[in-house]
């Protein structure tokens, strides 16, 4: 039996033709996690979002899988507000120091670097805008993450052209297993 799957989307939501939406679409017990506002992200009020989906869902087998501004609020809540969880898929994670971060985002800009409490891959591109891929390798060691290396696939969205990304779902299922 797999474990359940909370899909996390970064700032502006995930659209109808990203791999999150996709994935989600395709399997119906695939949660997403809301928020009160996609586009003025706030850090702490996310890392919440997240702690009430994990716990809506009665289990301690929950794998996430976040894309971009939310990797880096699985990393607060995972020093602030954890709750047990299976693991975590986080890829496209993006720096807070880059010159692409958007203004909108609160709360973002100390990420924590402890080790993670629950397996976790990062999965990174070499050509991504809002990040290096050096800042990517060096927060999943500090993270203890298996790092992915994507290749040239931008932000590893839907303009990345990855439609489904049948790879990272074989990542996912690497976690849920």
């Amino acid at each position: 039996m797999f474990s359940p799957v909370l899909i996390f989307p970064g700032i502006g939501n995930s659209g109808p033709q990203h791999w999150q939406s996709l994935w989600e679409q395709a399997n119906p017990d695939f949660i997403r996690v809301p928020q009160r506002d996609w586009d003025y992200p706030d850090c702490n009020e996310w890392a919440t979002s997240l702690t009430e989906s994990i716990l809506k869902t009665g289990s301690k087998e929950v794998v996430i899988v976040a894309h971009s501004l939310a990797c880096l609020v699985v990393a607060y809540w995972a020093d602030k507000q954890y709750v047990p969880i299976k693991g975590a898929l986080l890829v496209a994670v993006v720096d807070p120091a880059g010159s692409n971060f958007p203004n909108e985002a609160r709360g973002f800009l100390s990420t924590p670097r402890n080790k993670f409490r629950f397996p976790s891959i990062v999965v990174g591109s070499t050509n991504d805008p809002y990040s290096s891929f050096e800042f990517t390798s060096n927060l999943a060691q500090d993270w203890g993450s298996t790092l992915v290396n994507a290749g040239d696939c931008g932000h590893i969205n839907a303009n990345s052209g990855l439609s489904d990304w049948k790879t990272g779902y074989e990542l996912l299922n690497k976690l849920r297993a």
